[in-house]
């Protein structure tokens, strides 16, 4: 029978610890902000406003394809980087209009709004929160010097 030794076990990397709970936390503010959208969407019946995950999936593409495009990351700025800003601004500004445009729009056969005021402050708020997930996410994971080999 093998003796345990315990000054043999190697240690955990701190820097491991500290990537893992970011991520951690990433998933949960994402889960908060989806939450919010599902709230907004179930309040009237009408999923309707579900159309801006379509937005969350395709805010990020921009600026992901400049930097796989791009010579020199994300230093000095240059015309595709500049380019996939502006891209992902409308992708951004179109999810929160979205749901304000929703709210204002009245249904032909009854004349009430699509949505509720409360769904469309439910839909922005989760707005808010998965963006800045998203922002988090390329905060935390976009320098150079994330070694993807702990994962």
């Amino acid at each position: 029978m093998a003796l345990l030794h315990l000054h043999k076990i190697p240690e955990v990397k701190y820097y491991v610890l500290i990537h893992i709970s970011r991520l951690v936390l990433l998933a949960f503010f994402g889960s908060v902000g989806m939450t919010l959208l599902v709230i907004g969407c179930a309040t009237n019946h009408n999923w309707w406003p579900f159309f801006v995950v379509i937005f969350y999936l395709l805010a990020p593409a921009p600026i992901l394809l400049s930097r796989r495009y791009s010579s020199s990351g994300m230093g000095p700025s240059n015309a595709c980087q500049e380019l996939a800003i502006f891209i992902t601004m409308g992708i951004v500004i179109s999810a929160f209009g979205l749901p304000i445009v929703l709210h204002r729009a009245p249904v032909k056969s009854t004349g009430e709004d699509v949505i509720p005021l409360s769904a469309m402050w439910y839909v922005l708020g989760g707005n808010v929160v998965v963006f800045s997930t998203i922002v988090g996410f390329f905060i935390t994971f976009g320098g150079e010097d994330v070694d993807y080999t702990m994962w």
